[in-house]
């Protein structure tokens, strides 16, 4: 009777409850998985053109995404189990779907840089070949199935239609819409945050750091919008990343690699398609934006004059040859990445209070 009433009655433990969850999860199963890494000799291959004192970090274990990816997993089911909303288990499962998928690749792709010890994986087409058949499946679906409209709302300033280019198919008796504007927007942002969190896996603990704060914020606006099942699994990810922190702060005793960074970006993306808070979650994930963009300002700017802007990118990397310590990198990345998760929530909030 205490599980069937009193959990049920509690969604703010329940979001606890999947915190704790996949963080005890994550701190019991990593040092298993370290020991198993390590007598299967799979480490990290460090980039020829990194930072020279990166090289230390050569051999030590990676693919610490799949622990990461396995406690979010069970503890989002066991918590959304006690929480029974079925009603809410469309948006889930496309959630599931988004992570596991990019999770797989990314698995692949760390698989294929410990076989060819190398620090390239999957070659770059592939990578995108993937990337966009998972967007634009998960749009679709979300756009067809889960009800989500094809809009994006910049807070107290605009609504942008855009499913005004859309093309709507009878299968069978039942209508299939494809909005094509909408339909690359959502590419563009899994896509876009899929790689962006990989590229901010450059030093120990930034990127973990990083989604952690990223998605709890993610979390409080799904459970705003009463999409209990969407808060869980941001809750999960969040303690999934505490827990790997213990063992990825500097000095890393593993990395998470492509199983997790690609993963965690592309599910980024999704929660804030299914929240409709396209626009605040570009604010909240800023500075894995600004990292990103830091690559492609370096790579268009050195073609077009063979100069740099950066000391060298992603930006992590710019801060440590001017001299910053890896330690002080992360910390205050981590401080820039709560400043904007902050104002991209209250944001949100202030505009759904609004609304």
């Amino acid at each position: 009777m205490f599980g069937e009433t009193m959990i049920y009655q509690y969604p703010t433990f329940l979001v606890f409850l999947a915190i704790f969850i996949a963080m005890a999860l994550a701190i019991v199963l990593l040092p298993i998985w370290i020991r198993i890494l390590k007598v299967r000799q799979i480490g990290q291959q460090i980039r020829a053109d990194g930072p020279q004192h990166h090289y230390v970090k050569q051999g030590t274990p990676t693919m610490g995404g799949v622990v990461i990816l396995i406690a979010v997993l069970v503890a989002t089911l066991i918590c959304c189990g006690l929480a029974a909303r079925p009603e809410q288990i469309l948006p889930l499962i496309l959630l599931l779907l988004v992570t596991l998928l990019t999770g797989f690749m990314g698995l692949v792709d760390d698989l294929s840089k410990v076989i060819k010890e190398r620090s390239l994986g999957l070659r770059p087409n592939a990578k995108m070949i993937c990337l966009t058949l998972i967007s634009v499946s998960f749009c679709l679906a979300a756009v067809n199935f889960a009800g989500i409209e094809p809009t994006v709302t910049i807070p107290f300033i605009y609504t942008f239609d855009l499913g005004v280019l859309t093309t709507t198919i009878n299968l069978g008796g039942a209508s299939f819409s494809i909005p094509w504007i909408y339909l690359l927007f959502v590419f563009l942002l899994v896509a876009g945050m899929s790689n962006a969190v990989n590229l901010v896996d450059g030093l120990d603990g930034l990127a973990g750091g990083a989604v952690m704060i990223a998605m709890i914020v993610m979390a409080a606006i799904a459970y705003r919008g009463d999409q209990l099942y969407l808060a869980l699994f941001a809750a999960a990810v969040t303690g999934a990343c505490v827990g790997f922190l213990w063992f990825n702060a500097h000095p890393a005793s593993i990395f998470m690699g492509d199983t997790s960074s690609l993963a965690l970006g592309a599910a980024f993306a999704a929660l804030a398609v299914l929240t409709k808070s396209e626009f605040a979650s570009l604010i909240i994930g800023g500075i894995f934006i600004l990292e990103a963009l830091s690559v492609m300002i370096q790579v268009g700017y050195y073609k077009l004059t063979k100069k740099r802007v950066f000391l060298m990118a992603p930006l992590h990397h710019h801060f440590e040859q001017k001299g910053w310590g890896e330690t002080k990198v992360v910390i205050r990345f981590w401080i820039i990445t709560a400043l904007l998760a902050s104002l991209g929530f209250a944001l949100y909030f202030a505009e759904s209070l609004a609304g």
